[in-house]
């Protein structure tokens, strides 16, 4: 089954943080790694069913816009095959914290 691709583009990491939040509360949606691209700007990235992704990237936009900047967001339904590994669901690793 080939997934939708949802990204949120914010500006600062307390609005993407938010927007996530809201993305996954709102729909049965995957959530991806946040990537850092620069200049403070921060990617949320979402996949799932299109229905999904189309609601948890608008409740993600409308979260965030109430405390930052959303400079950008878009839904491809039907990304390519060849677009897809790029923005691959890794599992969160657990950081141990050692003692000196």
């Amino acid at each position: 089954m080939i997934e939708a691709l949802g990204i949120i583009e914010t500006i600062g990491f307390t609005a993407a943080i938010e927007a996530a939040d809201a993305a996954v509360k709102s729909a049965n949606i995957k959530l991806g790694n946040w990537v850092k691209v620069g200049g403070g700007h921060v990617n949320i990235i979402i996949r799932g069913d299109v229905a999904s992704v189309k609601a948890a990237v608008e409740a993600g936009v409308e979260a965030a816009s109430r405390i930052g900047t959303v400079q950008s967001q878009v839904v491809l339904p039907r990304p390519s095959d060849k677009l897809m590994p790029k923005f691959q669901l890794d599992p969160i690793k657990a950081v141990k914290k050692t003692t000196k």
